[in-house]
C-alpha cells in the first residue's frame, strides 16, 4: 500500500467514523486491523476456523483466549456472538443468552445477519436478549 493510499484510507475512516452502517463499521475494523492487530487476533482466527469446521469445544477455548488476550471492540462482539452460537447449539441457553448480552453491551446496535437471525436455535434467544425479555 502506498503512502498516499494509506493516507486516503485513514482520511476515509476518520471521515466515516460517525456513520453507523454495517459496511462502514466492517471497513473501519478491517482498516484498524491493518495498523494495529490486537494480541488476540491469532486466537480469534483459529477459533473461527475451528467454529467453521464444527469443532465447537476447541473453538470456544480459542474464542475465550482471544477475548482474554485482547481484541478490538468489533472482534470482541464477533467472539461473543460465536460463543453464543456454540452455547445455543449445545443446549446451554443461559450461557448463550449471557454471551449475547456481552456482545450487546459492547455494541448495542448489533444485529445478526439475515441467515443468523433466522436460525431456529439462537435466533429467538438473540431476539429475546435484544428486546430485554
Amino acid at each position: 500500500m502506498t503512502r498516499l493510499s494509506i493516507c486516503a484510507a485513514l482520511a476515509a475512516a476518520l471521515f466515516l467514523g460517525g456513520c453507523q452502517s454495517e459496511p462502514i463499521r466492517n471497513f473501519q475494523a478491517d482498516f484498524m486491523g491493518l495498523f494495529g492487530a490486537s494480541k488476540g487476533g491469532p486466537a480469534l482466527a483459529a477459533g473461527m476456523r475451528q467454529y467453521e469446521d464444527g469443532n465447537y469445544a476447541d473453538a470456544a477455548k480459542q474464542l475465550q483466549a482471544a477475548i482474554h488476550q485482547g481484541l478490538t471492540s468489533a472482534n470482541r462482539v464477533k467472539a461473543h456472538k460465536h460463543l453464543a452460537f456454540i452455547h445455543c447449539v449445545s443446549e446451554r441457553t443461559a450461557a448463550c443468552r449471557e454471551e449475547f448480552r456481552k456482545a450487546l453491551a459492547i455494541d448495542p446496535a448489533m444485529e445478526l445477519a439475515a441467515a443468523e437471525a433466522g436460525h431456529p436455535t439462537w435466533g429467538p434467544v438473540f431476539r429475546a436478549v435484544k428486546t430485554g425479555r
